[in-house]
């Protein structure tokens, strides 16, 4: 007798490449498609609007793309552990397949639903499809000699009539009333004033995303990269983060397209690695936080560094909320509030801003924010990336921090990206539109906007704050240096008088304060910002984002040097350093 089947959708919001999926549908007499929606989560989350019409969207398209091979997606209201055993039985089911999930709290919940199968005689099938590897076995090869890791595998078919065959779906004339994908408002949002979504969700708009982004023959070819300006800080029609992170479209499909056109324009030649730098980045995440179920924290987590951080929920709130009084930090929240994603250098600067540059606060806190806001935002990714910028773990380059004056001035020396989101600033010239608080006041009432009456002051003394925070980090680190053998810390730089009563910083490797060598000292008007570790917050958006080496250090330490005639210290201090290799190293 031809099985029943379910198939379990929570990732993996797609027909193509779906192995799972395939796996229902195989022999089977009957195959349901099911997503578990529990509206308390809804009303009581801290998922925030934009990333709930997303998923949304991606479910509405799922149940289009079903529609037409005569199926329906059954959206279920509840938690799966008490349905699943309702609709064993109702549906006469003899076998459950589910894409694997490698995050902790996801292994523990797929452990419980594999019990309750069991117990029910359904058969339960796993196939590894949101991850390039399979991570497990990652693991096991962690610690031996490996001479080169083959490509993933291929992704299989797209769902078709042809692979349906003589399965079917049983769908009652109520299916909409009792399974069909509710409204923003039916979960309890209200919309009234909501815009447009800058990021439609759903397969069908990824699949059309990735063409686009694969006609840029030149950039994927010879990562030839335009320089970045005000339009590279907006949302592209050729970005993939959120698509990946929902599971609308295929790492796989993505990492094989990639190499049939490198080949194609390359002339059969070998893709360099870092080709698939954004995906092997969210590769490593996903690795690192599949065996520790405290990745998200600070307390309990082997691989994160404590650090004392402050609790300030008035300074956390004004971050959040765009009221730092720093246009370039503020403009990034707004657009993170308003669409739902921002460029990854722009990530940088506000993470950076709120942890170890200016506010000393938890990474944990801006996590959460993230999470709420962040389409593109899942949990492996986002919290390791919140480590990696705070220096609490991946990163130790902690006596580099983002100015936040002088980068944005670089990135953008109109100010066409704060003019945009801040309409309050519009008014005021370039010359004064990243540091406002320095205008004339006759500047000022010409732009109708007065600074601490209109938009609120700076909230810290950037200068102060940095160089408070960076001797803060020293400290720490010098305290963890004995324990360098575990593999936390790069070199922690020596204060070596240099004249500036700046810091030397070197790298491990390098030729160390006091031997030969010619030094490349430069002037900058803020601490340095070049991580020279590529993408940290991935978002698969940009092309400047592509080489995780020294490209896109080079133009965060070219940002860093602009603005040196500041009136305000508040804006950035200057400190002299040295800085050879930018390299990130993973001891032990």
């Amino acid at each position: 007798m031809a099985p029943n089947s379910i198939h379990w959708f929570r990732k993996g919001l797609r027909l193509h490449d779906n192995p799972a999926l395939q796996e229902a549908i195989r022999g089977a007499g009957t195959v349901r498609c099911v997503y578990f929606l529990d509206p308390w989560f809804a009303g009581s989350s801290s998922v925030g609007v934009n990333r709930w019409r997303f998923l949304l969207q991606c479910l509405e398209d799922l149940d289009a793309n079903l529609r037409k091979l005569n199926s329906r997606l059954f959206v279920i209201r509840g938690q799966p552990a008490n349905v699943f055993p309702r609709l064993f039985k109702e549906w006469k089911i003899s076998r459950l397949t589910f894409e694997y999930d490698s995050e902790p709290f996801g292994k523990e919940r797929d452990a419980a639903i594999k019990k309750l199968a069991m117990e029910a005689g359904v058969e339960v099938i796993v196939k590894t499809s949101h991850t390039l590897y399979d991570l497990d076995k990652i693991i096991e090869l962690n610690g031996t000699l490996i001479s080169r890791l083959d490509p993933p595998e291929m992704p299989v078919e797209t769902l078709s009539d042809t692979l349906m065959g003589r399965c079917v779906t049983p769908i009652s004339e109520d299916h909409g009333d009792k399974y069909g994908v509710p409204s923003l408002e039916e979960l309890g949002f209200d919309i009234e004033g909501l815009p447009t979504a800058v990021w439609p969700g759903g397969e069908t708009e990824a699949l059309t995303r990735i063409e686009r982004h694969l006609e840029r023959k030149a950039w994927v070819a010879n990562f030839e990269r335009p320089r970045m300006n005000a339009n590279s800080l907006l949302a592209s029609p050729t970005g993939l983060s959120p698509y990946l992170r929902f599971g609308c479209l295929s790492c796989r499909l993505f990492y094989f397209k990639l190499t049939d056109l490198y080949r194609k324009v390359k002339k059969n030649s070998s893709p360099p690695l870092s080709l698939y730098g954004q995906l092997l980045w969210r590769e490593f995440f996903y690795t690192a936080a599949t065996n520790n179920p405290r990745f998200d924290k600070m307390e309990g987590n082997p691989i994160c560094v404590r650090i004392p951080w402050d609790k300030n929920p008035e300074a956390l709130a004004k971050w959040a909320e765009a009221k730092t009084g720093f246009p370039w930090i503020d403009a990034i929240m707004t657009q993170l509030r308003q669409e739902g994603w921002i460029h990854h250098l722009a990530r940088h600067a506000v993470a950076c801003f709120l942890t170890r540059g200016d506010l000393w606060i938890s990474w944990e806190e801006g996590m959460k924010v993230f999470e709420e806001l962040l389409l593109d935002a899942d949990w492996s990714v986002n919290a390791g990336s919140w480590m990696w910028l705070s220096c609490s773990s991946f990163f130790q380059q902690f006596f580099h921090c983002y100015c936040p004056v002088g980068f944005g001035r670089r990135t953008d020396p109109n100010g066409d990206f704060i003019r945009r989101y801040l309409p309050i600033l519009r008014g005021f010239p370039a010359k004064y539109i990243y540091d406002p608080w320095n205008a004339p006041e006759s500047v000022q009432a010409a732009a109708k906007c007065i600074i601490g009456v209109h938009y609120p002051k700076p909230m810290v003394h950037h200068a102060e704050a940095s160089r408070l925070n960076i001797e803060r980090m020293k400290q720490i680190y010098q305290q963890l240096s004995r324990y360098r053998g575990l593999g936390l810390l790069a070199s922690v730089p020596s204060t070596n008088g240099n004249g500036n009563g700046g810091m030397m910083a070197y790298s491990p490797g390098e030729q160390q304060p006091g031997t030969n060598n010619n030094n490349n000292n430069s002037h900058c008007t803020s601490v340095a910002a070049g991580n020279g570790s590529g993408s940290i917050l991935l978002n698969f958006d940009n092309e400047e984002q592509t080489r995780p080496s020294s490209i896109t250090g080079k133009r965060e330490r070219e940002s860093e040097r602009e603005g040196s005639g500041e009136k305000d210290p508040t804006s950035c201090s200057v400190h002299k350093m040295q800085r050879q290799s930018a390299e990130v190293s993973w001891d032990g």
